[in-house]
């Protein structure tokens, strides 16, 4: 009979009173690393993101709150919401230095990589993405037209590019910045729910039971897995060469990116998971749930409870 594997207690975060919707992890800075948390409660939250401890809460939202991200020093932080805003927060204070009315629900928010721009999209009938001159922030923003809500919206190659996915239609667009159109359509059997930018060489997509890897430079297919569960977010790690991935079965999971074998199945959440993210380096990835909480997960679990195990007849089982 095969062991039974065993099982890590994942450090617990509390906080959120809704379900949690987006996590973003900073890049390492001389403070270490911070993680971000969305949730339909309205409360986006700050946590150390070595142990998940509480930082704050970003206040000031009227609805859920779509998207929280940080820019490259972690010193500023953007929100996307359904209170029909998109607004740019002091991260050190929590105090909000400017709010961007829309029209209508903004889904995604992402900085540039100076952090002097704000890339958000949403639901606005006419203009679905917009960039801002944070530099002059009441200054109208560049406009990109398109014809379907967009749910994901990320700068790419020197901010030259953008990626984008849909609410209700499949497949992904990238956009040049420049002369705001589409140049190339990458086609998905359903819609694109996950989509992250690993690095320069490399973006990786979750769609319906699909994960997938994509060269970021040629735009073309890498790997495809298919899983036996709806997935809603996908996150890979270079450095473990392992990809995460949770959705309506509860549980995250971790595979080896070359095999596609199962290597943890984490057990804890009570609700579908509806966002993955790797911490930088890889060691750990965070889970966010329709239960409310942030789980965080230890990368090597089972590569160190496996050289633990007994040894009996020169074998370990």
């Amino acid at each position: 009979m095969a062991a039974k594997r065993p099982q890590q207690n994942p450090l617990v975060c509390h906080g959120h009173s809704r379900p949690i919707v987006d996590l973003s992890y900073s890049a390492v800075t001389p403070d270490g690393y911070f993680l971000t948390s969305a949730s339909k409660d309205g409360q986006p939250m700050l946590r150390n993101g070595a142990n998940g401890d509480w930082v704050g809460t970003f206040q000031g939202h009227k609805g859920a709150v779509w998207q929280c991200v940080l820019n490259q020093p972690a010193l500023l932080a953007a929100t996307a919401s359904a209170d029909f805003s998109a607004s740019i927060w002091d991260a050190v204070s929590g105090d909000v230095k400017h709010t961007f009315p829309d029209t209508h629900i903004v889904r995604s928010v992402h900085f540039s990589q100076d952090s002097n721009c704000l890339l958000t999209a949403g639901y606005d009938k006419a203009n679905k993405m917009k960039i801002y001159d944070l530099n002059s922030p009441s200054v109208d923003p560049e406009r990109f037209q398109a014809a379907d809500s967009i749910r994901l919206a990320s700068y790419h190659q020197d901010d030259n590019v953008i990626l984008s996915t849909y609410v209700d239609k499949p497949n992904i667009s990238v956009w040049d910045v420049r002369t705001q159109q589409v140049v190339k359509t990458l086609e998905t059997s359903k819609v694109v729910l996950s989509l992250e930018i690993v690095d320069s060489n490399l973006f990786i997509t979750a769609d319906d039971k699909f994960v997938k890897l994509w060269d970021a430079n040629t735009f073309q297919e890498l790997k495809s897995f298919t899983l036996p569960y709806q997935v809603e977010s996908a996150t890979y790690s270079p450095q473990k060469q392992r990809f995460a991935a949770g959705g309506e079965d509860m549980w995250v999971h971790l595979y080896d990116s070359e095999t596609g074998e199962e290597v943890d199945t984490n057990k804890g959440h009570h609700g579908p998971v509806h966002c993955v993210r790797f911490a930088p380096g890889g060691e750990s990835y965070a889970s966010g749930s329709e239960d409310g909480t942030i789980r965080i997960w230890e990368t090597d679990f089972s590569t160190k409870q496996a050289g633990n195990a007994p040894i009996a007849n020169g074998l370990a089982h």
